[in-house]
């Protein structure tokens, strides 16, 4: 692997809570390369991947059947180009 120093690799901690995977334990994997530590922390991010996933089409759906004019589907970046550092965008 690149880089001048050592990243953290995909295996060494849970995605979700940060646990650190080791020994003899099982790895419940998702999407190819998100380890987690268990059955319920990959449950929980499949669970908030499909609602952001819905999220995401229904606003696409109601930009396109013109509920929303395009402009305003967009988050802030998007509209002004700029974004503090520190933000949270919650859409």
């Amino acid at each position: 692997m690149g880089g001048a120093g050592h990243g953290v690799h995909f295996l060494d901690a849970c995605f979700l809570c940060r646990r650190p995977l080791a020994g003899n334990r099982d790895i419940f994997m998702y999407r190819g390369d998100t380890a987690f530590c268990s059955d319920e922390c990959r449950s929980a991010q499949m669970a908030a991947d499909e609602a952001a996933e819905r999220k995401e089409r229904a606003s696409a759906k109601a930009v396109a059947h013109g509920a929303l004019p395009a402009r305003e589907a967009e988050g802030p970046q998007e509209r002004s180009g700029k974004v503090r550092a520190g933000s949270i965008l919650a859409l």
